[in-house]
């Protein structure tokens, strides 16, 4: 007689287990569809309900790349979510797509990495930057998905090598990722290719250099702010670089005549290591040219820069963080040669 009370109080609590459930098209709508799109159809970010990309890759990998994210990308890491809430994110993915998961037995890639690498620089390299950044001068306009960076940590601790073979054996129809056949890659070269990639990972763990570094160099001089412009402005000259232009802080965002005198920019460019730069990684355009800010502030005047250390963190690139140290040094001597 007691079966029914029972068996309600089992249906009462199914309920409340599935309404307490996450919402993964909710999560997927709060965190993802900015970048990937409502549809999985992509944007900023890759488009994640292409059949061939699910495919591909497991359930694992995509609740890993929400973990992780991809430093120095625009992916960011999820870490405040659970275990739940990725799950019912990466289920809501395979919904968006209507293809389920693979399964692969292991078999770790066996192949030559030094001739893989040959085979990447003639078939790879242009799409996906070279170094495996996944950006680069050559990439054509036109590429209606930005290139993964295969040389990734985020993407390196992510993919095994079973997603990596399945993914050169089938290509990605609707990218120009081509099957490996339709490249006339034997299945020698894909175990080679997958080698190579895989010590292409094994060398970008994340560095911590940078991180501890101050956001902003700066000094304070003693004299005026048109003064300290000038000195500024002969510091630039003195390391050889070319003045841009002097402007005010507020200069076009307010009506003419009514900036703020008080807040001055001098922006300056040496155009060797402008290119320098820009070869090892495009994405440092996003922060030139140099420039310092003189700001009189009662009787202060503080001149200020943003540390390019701190900055070569967000690329997640050792090439580029050699070369922000070296002009953090220059940025340095500006200012102290400024405010002498």
């Amino acid at each position: 007689m007691r079966t029914a009370p029972a068996l309600g109080a089992v249906l009462l609590l199914a309920a409340a287990a599935a309404a307490a459930a996450p919402d993964g098209a909710a999560l997927y709508g709060r965190h993802c569809a900015a970048c990937h799109g409502d549809d999985g159809s992509g944007g900023v970010g890759v488009p994640l309900a292409l059949p061939d990309f699910l495919a591909t890759m497991t359930d694992r990998y995509l609740a890993e790349t929400v973990r992780r994210g991809r430093p120095g990308r625009v992916m960011p890491a999820f870490p405040e979510l659970s275990e739940e809430e990725v799950a019912a994110i990466v289920a809501h993915v395979r919904r968006l797509g209507g293809v389920p998961a693979p399964r692969y037995a292991p078999r770790p890639a066996r192949g030559d990495a030094a001739r893989g690498a040959r085979l990447y620089a003639r078939h790879g390299a242009a799409g996906e930057g070279g170094r495996g950044t996944g950006v680069a001068f050559a990439r054509p306009r036109d590429l209606p998905v930005v290139p993964p960076a295969l040389a990734n940590p985020g993407f390196a601790a992510s993919v095994s090598d079973e997603e990596l073979r399945a993914t050169l054996l089938r290509g990605r129809r609707g990218t120009p990722m081509p099957a490996a056949a339709d490249l006339g890659l034997s299945g020698e070269d894909v175990e080679d290719l997958v080698a190579h990639l895989r010590r292409l990972g094994s060398a970008a763990a994340p560095r911590a250099a940078g991180r501890d570094e101050p956001a902003l160099l700066e000094a304070e001089s003693a004299i005026g702010l048109e003064e300290t412009v000038e000195a500024v402005k002969r510091a630039v000259v003195g390391q050889n670089f070319r003045l841009i232009r002097v402007q005010y802080l507020d200069q076009g965002l307010v009506p003419e005549g009514t900036e703020d005198r008080r807040r001055v920019i001098v922006y300056f460019c040496n155009f060797a290591f402008l290119y320098e730069a820009l070869a090892i990684d495009p994405r440092v355009g996003l922060f030139l040219p140099c420039r310092v800010t003189v700001v009189a502030d009662g009787d202060r005047v503080r001149v200020m820069a943003v540390n390019p250390k701190r900055l070569s963190v967000l690329f997640n690139n050792a090439e580029l963080d050699a070369a922000c140290a070296r002009m953090a040094e220059i940025y340095r001597a500006i200012l102290e040669e400024a405010t002498l």
